[in-house]
């Protein structure tokens, strides 16, 4: 009975509601947002957040180059020059990367230097040609994968995270696995 039930609302909302919730529709978007995005991050390795986070930082940050420089750039710096919107949705984009620390259990002071890195970011990236240029030079999503790597490093010399070098990686991946290994869980 409650099957049916439940198969009837899923059909009566529209694919919005269905994607995020009935609160994205009663202006509830921030916690459906936040449900969606923890949902979508749990049971993620440290290994497969340090992987995302490195992939979300390299494209904020650091995906094109300029020509016959050293200099590099990312979609950070190219949505920046967007007025408002912009620096709004790179710093929600940049706030996944401390999402991850969170769920990595960083130390508050971490997880602090982290939101000041994206409020630095955005603050300054708002202001008219001044901040446009600052988003060129300024790498918050960098220096934030940095910081979670080295909480998460310091975790592995502990012994309660196990993060491996990209060419052991490559090797695991190719083994067969031991039974009953597995990683630590997050308390």
């Amino acid at each position: 009975m409650w099957v049916a039930q439940d198969l009837r609302e899923l059909e009566a909302m529209s694919s919005t509601e269905q994607t995020f919730g009935r609160g994205w529709q009663r202006g509830r978007s921030g916690a459906a947002t936040a449900d969606f995005i923890r949902d979508f991050t749990a049971g993620m390795t440290h290994e497969q957040r340090l992987n995302q986070v490195r992939f979300i930082a390299r494209m904020m940050d650091d995906q094109f180059s300029v020509p016959g420089t050293n200099f590099r750039f990312g979609c950070d710096s190219i949505l920046g020059l967007v007025p408002g919107l912009g620096d709004a949705v790179t710093s929600a984009i940049s706030l996944v990367i401390v999402h991850h620390a969170w769920q990595s259990g960083a130390s508050s002071l971490t997880l602090a230097r982290m939101l000041g890195n994206v409020g630095v970011d955005f603050l300054v990236g708002s202001v008219p040609l001044v901040g446009d240029l600052f988003d060129f030079a300024f790498k918050a999503n960098r220096k934030n994968a940095r910081l979670l790597e080295a909480h998460l490093s310091k975790h592995a010399a502990k012994g309660t995270v196990e993060i491996l070098p990209p060419e052991r990686r490559a090797r695991r991946a190719n083994a067969t696995p031991t039974p009953g290994a597995r990683w630590p869980r997050r308390r």
